[in-house]
C-alpha cells in the first residue's frame, strides 16, 4: 500500500510539475547599448548562479572560401587570454571562482558562456568584455591555436569512424552555398594564413554590433545593467563590412549518390534531403516528421527496420537547425547478412508510408505530447534558456520566439506533416551516401 501511495505521489507531483512548465513563460529584458550590442536579461533567483554568454553572429557560412575554419578557430583562439588576461589564464578565472565555461561553433554562429556563482556576475561581464575588446589575436596564439585545431581535426574527424560522413553529405549536396563546407575547416587554410588575415576577421566579427549578451539568472536587473554599462559600453562599434552570404542553393532536380570507404566495421547508409530554414513553418512540420520516423524505439523507422524486419541495427533521422535551407538526414546501420540495398529499400518504403497515408489521430496525439515534453525541457535550465534567447534573437530578431515555438509546433497538422513528406523527402531531393568499410572496396 505504500508503494502505491509513493508511485501516486511521485504520478501527481510529476504531473504538476508538467503543468508548471507549461504556463511558466519566459519572461526577458532587452535593450541595445549605443554600440549596438544588444543585450537580454531574464531573471531566476531560485538557484544562485548566473549564465553569461555571447553569441556573435558568425559561422562558417560567413567565411571565405580560401580560408575556411576561421570561425571554429577563434573558438579556440579566443581562450589565449587578453590584453589584460594573462596567455592560457581566462579559464582559471573561471574555475578558480567555482563555475565552468565552454564555447561551440556552428555554421551560423559562435557561442561562449559562463555559469558562475551569482555574486561573480561581474567576473564573467569583465572577461567577455576583454575578449570582444582585447583579445590577443597575435603570432604566439594563432600558432599554437594552428596546431590544436590540426590535431583536432585528426581525433574528431579523421580517426573516428564516419567522422567525415557530414563533411561528404554537404559537399554532394550544396554547390553554391557555404554550407558545403565544413564547420572545422580545411586545415590547408588554417596553416596557410597570415597573421593580418586572422586579425582581420577578429575586427570585422568580433564586434558589439555582431553580437547579443544573455545575462540569465540569479540577478538583479538594476545592477546587471550597470555591469553591463560599465564593461560592454565603451567598447567601440565595428565599421568594417559584416559579410552575410544570401546565395540560394539551386534546387536539386536528380538524386545524387556517392560512395565513399573509411575505417569502419558496419555500412552505413545516409539519406540527405533539403529542407527549408529553421524557423519556418515547414522546418517545424519536417521536424516532427522526424519525431515520428523515429524518437525511441516506438518509432517507425525503429519498429519497422530494428524490430519486425530485423534488417537494422540502428536507425535515426533528425534536422541540421541551420539559419539558411539545410538539411534533414536520415541513417541506418544494416543488420548482419543484410544487403545494403535491401535496407535503403526499406528506409524508402517506411517513408512512402506517411507520403501515401495520414497518420492517425491517436500517432499524432502521442507525436504531439513528445514534441511537447522536448520544447518544455529544452528550456529547463538555465544555459538552455540562455543559448534559446541569444539563438531567437541572433537568427531572427525575435526573442519572444522562445515562448512561441511551441505553439508553431502545436499548429502542425497530420496534413502538413504528410504534405512535407511528400515535398522534401522525395527521390530527386534526396542525397544518398554509401559509407562502406575499406575491406570492400577491392570488391
Amino acid at each position: 500500500m505504500l508503494k502505491i501511495k509513493q508511485t501516486l505521489t511521485l504520478a501527481c507531483l510529476c504531473a504538476c510539475i508538467s503543468i508548471t512548465a507549461q504556463s511558466n513563460k519566459i519572461e526577458y529584458e532587452e535593450f541595445d547599448l549605443d554600440n549596438g550590442l544588444h543585450v537580454i536579461l531574464h531573471q531566476d533567483n531560485t538557484t544562485p548562479i548566473v549564465n553569461i554568454s555571447v553569441m556573435y553572429h558568425v559561422g562558417s557560412k560567413n567565411e571565405n572560401p580560401n580560408l575556411t575554419g576561421f570561425a571554429h578557430f577563434f573558438e579556440h583562439l579566443m581562450f589565449e587570454g587578453t590584453k589584460n588576461i594573462a596567455r592560457h589564464e581566462y579559464s582559471n578565472y573561471v574555475e578558480k571562482a567555482g563555475g565552468t565555461l565552454n564555447a561551440n561553433t556552428s555554421n551560423d554562429r559562435t557561442y561562449y558562456y559562463e555559469i558562475l556563482p551569482s555574486n561573480q556576475l561581474e567576473l564573467g561581464l569583465w572577461l567577455e568584455s576583454e575578449r570582444m575588446l582585447h583579445a590577443k589575436v597575435d603570432s604566439i596564439g594563432i600558432a599554437t591555436q594552428k596546431r590544436v585545431v590540426i590535431e583536432e581535426k585528426k581525433q574528431t574527424v579523421d580517426n573516428q569512424p564516419y567522422g567525415n560522413i557530414l563533411e561528404i553529405t554537404f559537399k554532394n549536396a550544396y554547390k553554391e552555398h557555404p554550407y558545403r563546407w565544413t564547420v572545422i575547416g580545411d586545415p590547408d587554410h588554417i596553416m596557410s594564413a597570415r597573421d593580418q588575415d586572422f586579425v582581420d576577421f577578429y575586427d570585422t566579427y568580433y564586434v558589439p554590433n555582431n553580437a547579443c549578451l544573455v545575462i540569465a539568472g540569479d540577478i538583479n536587473k538594476s545592477n546587471a545593467k550597470q555591469l553591463v554599462n560599465k564593461y560592454f559600453s565603451e567598447i567601440p562599434k565595428g565599421e568594417k563590412e559584416i559579410y552575410r552570404p544570401h546565395i540560394t542553393e539551386p534546387q536539386q532536380t536528380a538524386e545524387i549518390r556517392d560512395t565513399v570507404y573509411g575505417a569502419v566495421q558496419l555500412p552505413l547508409i545516409l539519406h540527405a534531403y533539403h529542407i527549408p530554414a529553421i524557423g519556418t513553418n515547414d522546418y517545424y512540420a519536417v521536424d516532427m516528421l522526424n519525431n515520428l520516423l523515429s524518437k525511441g524505439q516506438s518509432s517507425r523507422l525503429y519498429k519497422s527496420l530494428v524490430d519486425k524486419q530485423q534488417k537494422a541495427l540502428e536507425v535515426g533521422s533528425f534536422s541540421m537547425s541551420l539559419e539558411d535551407p539545410g538539411m534533414t538526414l536520415a541513417f541506418a546501420l544494416p543488420n548482419s547478412g543484410v544487403e545494403n540495398k535491401d535496407l535503403e529499400d526499406a528506409m524508402i518504403e517506411e517513408i512512402a508510408k506517411v507520403q501515401n497515408t495520414l497518420i492517425s489521430e491517436r500517432e499524432f496525439e502521442k507525436l504531439k505530447n513528445q514534441i511537447e515534453n522536448m520544447v518544455i525541457n529544452s528550456n529547463r535550465r538555465l544555459a538552455s534558456i540562455g543559448e534559446n534567447l541569444a539563438t531567437n534573437y541572433t537568427y531572427f530578431k525575435n526573442t519572444n520566439l522562445i515562448n512561441q515555438e511551441l505553439d508553431k509546433y502545436m499548429a502542425v497538422t497530420r496534413e502538413d506533416i504528410q504534405r512535407v513528406a511528400n515535398t522534401y523527402l522525395n527521390e530527386n531531393n534526396r542525397v544518398v551516401i554509401y559509407y562502406l568499410p575499406q575491406t570492400e572496396q577491392a570488391n
